[in-house]
């Protein structure tokens, strides 16, 4: 039995830690370049807020489905973080497809950060907080003495 390529499970997930924060400028430019790329519109790239998918042929014309274009990867982000406009890349998942042809975290990244001439090499990473101090019975308040 054939897997139906839209049920393709993902063969990798990597976690961009730090994840990329790119900047409000950075960001509009990419989100317009990856408009202009639209599948159903003889592009590569099928965006919804928060996923960004990249797919090795455009979609039929007039289809609203994938038909026969392979997905090979997808970007997950969250838009206004850390600040308003900002967009933070997080994560990229890839398809065994794009993995076999050759695709990784670092070239789907750079494929849609292109519009903004950067790379995810080049992008500017979030902050890292210091993870919390592990618990310690004997330093807690044991409140006010009854």
């Amino acid at each position: 039995m054939t897997v139906p390529r839209s049920a393709e499970e993902f063969a990798s997930q990597e976690v961009i830690r730090p994840a990329c924060v790119l900047s409000e400028i950075h960001a509009k430019v990419i989100l317009q370049g990856l408009a202009t790329d639209d599948v159903q519109a003889g592009g590569h790239w099928w965006t919804r807020v928060g996923t960004w998918r990249r797919y090795e042929t455009p979609w039929a014309p007039g289809s609203n489905q994938p038909g026969e274009a392979v997905h090979l990867g997808t970007i997950s982000c969250v838009y206004d973080s850390p600040a308003r406009y900002c967009v933070t890349v997080f994560r990229v998942s890839m398809t065994s497809y794009g993995l076999r042809h050759g695709w990784t975290t670092e070239s789907l990244c750079d494929d849609a950060f292109r519009y903004a001439g950067i790379t995810l090499a080049e992008c500017p990473r979030a902050a890292l907080n210091a993870p919390p101090r592990p618990f310690n019975g004997l330093m807690r308040d044991m409140g006010v003495p009854r």
